[in-house]
């Protein structure tokens, strides 16, 4: 498509001030859905277009915005041809048009008249002129505005028009010509706007591909909102630098911030020392969430007294700026400092009753009732692992106390880590302090996860309550709907016993969470449930780790219910399956599944070894008895990527034996002789996985 004229397109959405944590995902499907309908309307000469097209997004507080450099200005025209049924079927004898021509000029939309012979088929051709874009480029972008990820629309003045925000101007330019049409209820021109306070007017653009250039030298406005973010992270950095400091960068924030601001400038700020008497999680949580500062730490890792923030204005008095900001978070903070020390006058253990008043679940119980609940598997938990059980059963009473503190009720998402601060100054042992905040961990995937001996028992026996009490009151996820976030306790659940080395089980650990409930409508066969939903977990987590899904599916044909011991399984198949020997001993063990699956009755556990005819029946044999010997320390030890090595050493006489040996003998003893060695051959296997998965 290189003789065709090229241009640079430009559309700008002007509006008020978009959601700032959406910005970024508005930006990116408007250009996906454009680029799309762009493609469909090209076909087949889609890819040839875009390989010497360049498209960039723009999108800043007040406007999204699509540039694509080099872009054809013609759709060309093509050749359409469509073959009916051959000519020979065509007419009849006396000349008149046969019912399949008539149904194919139909389908074509054409008449009999229209169609003619090529090779020996009834054709029909049709030329599609070449058609300018701009002319379809308006409703391409009204699809697109259509489909975006907007979960509530509004309305502004007397329009019916819906967006999520108000919309201001629209700009459409193809090259340095204005495509004429009306995009939510506005017509579209050249003229694009400044920042709101440094340049409030209209900027003309001459070009489309003046937009960023002029926005930036007349406008005060950087659209481009990667350079914007890389922009602020340099300034925000200096600024921590210059108080001999090293600022502390939330990718989220950084984000958020870049989104609510236009011309970014970095301004850095002092709080009161005293303040720094308050943990400094609180005093973050303050700063980040209601005022977008970042915070600052010094070489030791300790927080500062000072915040840096954004101004989206270039001050003549940035003093003054800083002055109302320092302003602002002073009372934030002081509110932080009171609910500490107010929090601190009761202790955690005081708050215990408190949970009586707060629902968990209408058909669960209060949270004190699970607390009563958790401390129970903890403390059994804690038993299973010979760690101490009045430790666990202590951190699990208390594990939700600091839900009723003042603190945590105005920053909910320091839930646990100030459960640890208030544990430790009412003189809680450090284990059970610890166990407030890690009865969260993990708190998403790759999280760390919990270290201390309360803190596994309690994060463990909480997520498996929550599992079995929603399970036995008939509400486990369905489809994509998880409100209680079952899958992800479950994985929380797996990670901490596989990634600890936990040597406990599953369908033991949801038995006594089970019993811990008085009532359970859906008991039956509770504990089968949950245990298969945690190992379908599994599944996925492989399949994050590049496994195979056979490998997954050779281990789960086993149901092992521990979860460590699955996961050595996974990893010794996964290894097996790199072995020269794998392909062929998968496809014996296959074979030699479908054989005794045929079986009608009972197969003999013993082979006697005076039934035995051949000499490659003898070997296997032989074989077979020495391996289940050698095995059995390593099988103890779960040293199952061991025992797959020594079982791959057996192909040369499976090999044979299946070379040499009729299995199905005429003779009934021998046959059910050799069945039996089958039978102990694939219970070798067996003890780790089900090979025959594999092939």
């Amino acid at each position: 498509m290189t003789d065709v004229n090229r241009q640079d397109f430009l559309f700008e959405l002007g509006t008020e001030e978009l959601p700032p944590k959406a910005l970024k995902t508005l930006s990116k499907a408007l250009e996906n859905e454009v680029v799309s309908g762009i493609k469909e309307l090209f076909g087949k000469q889609a890819e040839a277009l875009f390989a010497e097209t360049t498209v960039s997004s723009y999108a800043a507080p007040r406007r999204l915005a699509l540039l694509i450099s080099n872009l054809a200005d013609e759709v060309p025209g093509s050749t359409f041809m469509m073959q009916g049924p051959p000519a020979r079927i065509a007419y009849d004898e006396q000349g008149n048009p046969s019912k399949a021509l008539e149904g194919f000029a139909r389908k074509c939309g054409t008449t009999i008249d229209s169609l003619q012979e090529i090779d020996g088929k009834m054709s029909f051709s049709q030329s599609v002129p070449a058609k300018a874009i701009a002319d379809e480029l308006p409703a391409i972008i009204e699809t697109a505005l259509s489909k975006l990820p907007i979960p509530k629309r509004m309305r502004w003045g007397a329009s019916r028009t819906e967006f999520v925000r108000p919309v201001k101007w629209v700009v459409m330019l193809m090259g340095d010509q204005v495509i004429e049409c009306e995009i939510l209820g506005l017509k579209a021109g050249r003229d694009t706007r400044g920042h709101r306070f440094h340049y409030n007017h209209d900027i003309t653009l001459n070009q489309a591909n003046e937009y960023l250039e002029n926005l930036e030298s007349v406008g005060y406005v950087i659209a481009d909102f990667e350079e914007r973010r890389e922009k602020i992270r340099a300034q925000v950095e200096a600024e921590g630098a210059a108080i001999n400091g090293i600022a502390q960068i939330d990718e989220e924030l950084l984000d958020e911030v870049t989104a609510l601001n236009e011309w970014p400038v970095a301004l850095t700020g002092r709080f009161d020392d005293r303040f720094l008497e308050v943990p400094s999680e609180a005093l973050i949580s303050s700063m980040k969430e209601h005022q977008k500062y970042f915070h600052v730490r010094d070489s030791n890792g300790q927080l500062m007294p000072f915040f840096i923030t954004i101004a989206n204005i270039e001050s003549t008095d940035p003093a003054q700026v800083i002055a109302g900001n320092e302003k602002v978070i002073r009372p934030r903070l002081a509110d932080a400092a009171f609910f500490f020390e107010t929090d601190k006058k009761r202790t955690l253990e005081s708050r215990i009753d408190d949970l009586k008043n707060i629902v968990f679940q209408k058909e669960l119980g209060t949270l004190h009732d699970k607390a009563v609940r958790v401390a129970a598997l903890a403390r059994h938990i804690a038993q299973r692992l010979d760690q101490d059980q009045d430790k666990a059963e202590r951190a699990a009473m208390l594990a939700k106390t600091d839900l009723m503190t003042d603190m945590v009720f105005e920053f909910p998402d320091l839930q646990g880590l100030m459960g640890y601060h208030y544990a430790l100054h009412d003189g809680e042992d450090e284990g059970v302090a610890l166990a407030q905040n890690e009865q969260y961990m993990p708190r998403f995937a790759g999280d760390e996860l919990p270290q201390s001996e309360p803190g596994i028992a309690v994060a463990l026996a909480d997520r498996l309550d929550t599992l079995t009490g929603l399970f036995g009151i008939n509400q486990p996820p369905t489809g994509s709907k998880d409100p209680f976030a079952l899958r992800r306790a479950s994985l929380g659940v797996l990670r901490i016993i596989v990634e600890q080395r936990l040597n406990l089980d599953l369908e033991d650990l949801i038995q006594v969470a089970a019993n811990n409930y008085a009532v359970l409508p859906a008991k039956d066969g509770l504990v089968a449930r949950i245990t298969d939903f945690m190992l379908e977990r599994f599944r996925a987590w492989y399949d994050d780790e590049g496994i195979a899904v056979e490998v997954y599916l050779a281990v789960h044909a086993l149901r092992p219910t521990k979860p460590l011991e699955f996961n050595q399984r996974v990893q010794a198949v996964s290894h097996f399956r790199t072995l020269e020997e794998a392909g062929a001993l998968a496809a014996a063990n296959k074979r030699v599944a479908n054989i005794l699956s045929k079986q009608e009755g009972s197969i003999a556990s013993s082979v006697s070894e005076s039934l035995l005819q051949e000499e490659a029946e003898k070997d296997l044999a032989k074989a077979v008895a020495d391996k289940n010997t050698q095995l059995k320390p390593l099988i103890a030890l779960g040293d199952f990527k061991a025992v797959l090595e020594q079982l791959a050493e057996l192909r040369p006489v499976v090999d044979k034996f299946f070379d040499e040996v009729m299995v199905m003998a005429d003779d009934e003893a021998i046959r059910n002789n050799r069945l039996a060695l089958l039978s102990q051959l694939r219970n070798l296997f067996l003890g780790v996985a089900d090979i025959s998965a594999l092939s």
